[in-house]
């Protein structure tokens, strides 16, 4: 639990960092020793639990936790590197609530999963974080093409690339996640016994339908140059679907039904 509020609180921090960094209108780096601080804690308060259960653990909150890591990982690659360090105003306060509500609801008794399954886990988190990103990308879009159009030229449009840039940043994301999706995908048919048990079937359709409409905008992408509102508005739908596949399902399953 005190590894989990630690954390938390080290995300919040280097949140206010870039908020304070945008409103000035700054590109300091001293979020990011916070930043590497909470990544290290969320990920050991994670590896102690494995160790302790013996097995991978991805019931609701451990998976949900394990995205929102996965996402501030992500998140601090791209600003360390010079570019969207603003999505973590977001995505870090996302994580720090992550963290604490697997801390305090989430561990759970775990089955161990051969190898081939937790590859299929891994695809499956790994796409979720990246295409959690996405989303968040898409939605400065949308708020930077609505900025502009009404001419409401405010100080924290600085911090944002410009909107080819985000546009091209966005689509580059989605396609990474779209591979991990397709890996997601490909190794559940590879290694799960039954997709369309009645535990599984929800997960599969919806994962499925996801996967389509990604598959969908890269294509109007390539094809006829899909842009702007379209682009987003797709992306937000596909997320929906693939976020009510696995955390739906299993919010229902564990929370509702009380079957773990």
């Amino acid at each position: 639990m005190t590894l989990a509020f630690i954390a938390a609180l080290a995300y919040l921090l280097a949140a206010g960092l870039l908020a304070n960094g945008v409103a000035r209108d700054a590109h300091g780096r001293a979020w990011l020793l916070p930043t590497l601080l909470a990544l290290a804690l969320h990920a050991t308060l994670h590896a102690m639990t494995w160790r302790e259960a013996g097995a991978l653990d991805l019931h609701f909150f451990s998976a949900l936790s394990l995205v929102g890591l996965g996402m501030a990982a992500l998140t601090t690659l791209f600003g360390a590197g010079g570019r969207m360090a603003a999505l973590g105003v977001i995505v870090f306060p996302i994580a720090a609530a992550v963290a604490v509500a697997y801390a305090m609801r989430g561990h759970v008794t775990a089955e161990p999963l051969d190898w081939r399954l937790q590859l299929h886990a891994w695809c499956a988190l790994l796409a979720y974080a990246t295409l959690g990103i996405a989303a968040v990308l898409a939605i400065f879009l949308w708020v930077q093409e609505r900025a502009l159009r009404r001419r409401e030229f405010h100080g924290w449009l600085r911090a944002l690339p410009p909107l080819t840039e985000l546009e091209s940043l966005l689509f580059r994301t989605i396609a990474v996640g779209f591979a991990l999706l397709t890996a997601t995908l490909l190794t559940g048919v590879l290694f799960v016994e039954n997709l369309f048990a009645q535990h599984l079937v929800h997960k599969t359709v919806l994962s499925v339908l996801s996967w389509l409409v990604f598959g969908g905008l890269l294509l109007g992408r390539w094809r006829r140059g899909w842009r702007g509102a379209k682009a987003v508005r797709w992306t937000l739908v596909a997320m929906t679907l693939l976020l009510l596949a696995f955390f739906g399902s299993q919010f229902v399953l564990e929370m509702v039904l009380k079957r773990v």
